[in-house]
């Protein structure tokens, strides 16, 4: 279906022939899978992979795989003209944008399930929706065929999931994770922070700030993990309604380190917890990521 702004395409089919054509007519393909309600996040992602790729396909699809009973699936902002319009100025030249029952037909009952990765973090706490992940970016990469795929590291799990999933596969996908771009005072962008009244948004840079002394701690050599971890949970319980889980964890496994243990050199510091409406994640990698904060707002 072709637009004013950039052709958009609703079947599958379709898709993968615009994506195999452009591969013959001698284009390397960039690919960037969203749920829509496209941010900053997003288009610094459509162009990264315009930097790297002479084509950039984006699709837009609320999966319904990932959502569990009681989540946000009915309610996750959806702003399809708008996103269009950011999708040209970042560079895409296509967009996919199917219906739930082109991607799922009737019948349909494979579902990909990737071990170990998924055992901790969000994965105890959100049952069935890393397979509903795996499942749909398998799909998508098998529409979209040789590519360099890019995702945020803000959802860090979900990238090492997917990574995991395109090796083990053998998809002939590279898999690109992208620094997390972040709001003027350090929080993540994310399509949910939409769900945050004026005093809750307020509330939600804490976590960030959380992060950063983490970091900084980290940085003067601070390897306990409970001296990391107390803190910075301390931090966010002031204004989260409830905390999901504040763990230190191997960047690689994501297996959590013991309380009473120490880090090493790169350690993950990931966050969930819902302040008003919205459920927030984030992270960094100690070691290697800098503070999400400037040093004179921490």
């Amino acid at each position: 279906m072709p637009t004013g702004l950039l052709p958009v395409y609703e079947s599958p089919k379709a898709f993968q022939d615009a994506c195999e054509k452009a591969r013959r007519d001698g284009h390397s393909v960039g690919f960037v899978p969203t749920m829509g309600a496209l941010h900053a996040g997003h288009l610094a992602l459509v162009a990264e992979a315009r930097r790297r790729c002479s084509f950039v396909a984006v699709s837009i699809f609320v999966n319904p795989t990932q959502f569990g009973p009681g989540e946000d699936l009915a309610r996750y902002p959806r702003t399809f003209e708008r996103d269009l319009e950011g999708c040209a100025r970042a560079g895409a030249a296509c967009v996919f944008a199917p219906d739930a029952a082109s991607m799922y037909p009737p019948g349909e009952s494979t579902r990909v399930r990737v071990e170990g990765l998924t055992d901790s973090l969000c994965g105890p706490v959100r049952p069935g929706h890393f397979e509903g992940v795996a499942t749909i970016v398998a799909k998508l990469f098998a529409l979209a065929g040789p590519c360099v795929a890019l995702f945020g590291r803000k959802d860090f799990q979900q990238l090492r999931v997917i990574e995991r999933m395109a090796r083990d596969l053998f998809f002939p996908v590279q898999v690109v994770g992208f620094p997390t771009v972040r709001e003027p005072d350090g929080l993540a962008m994310s399509s949910r922070n939409a769900y945050l009244s004026p005093e809750d948004r307020r509330g939600a840079a804490q976590i960030p700030l959380a992060l950063s002394h983490a970091v900084r701690a980290f940085q003067a050599g601070e390897r306990s993990v409970a001296r990391l971890v107390e803190p910075t949970r301390a931090r966010i319980a002031r204004i989260s309604s409830s905390i999901d889980y504040v763990t230190v964890a191997d960047p690689v496994s994501l297996v959590p380190l013991a309380d009473h243990g120490t880090a090493g050199d790169r350690a993950l510091l990931a966050i969930a917890a819902r302040v008003g409406a919205a459920r927030l994640i984030d992270n960094v990698v100690l070691g290697e990521d800098p503070a999400p904060c400037p040093q004179e707002e921490a």
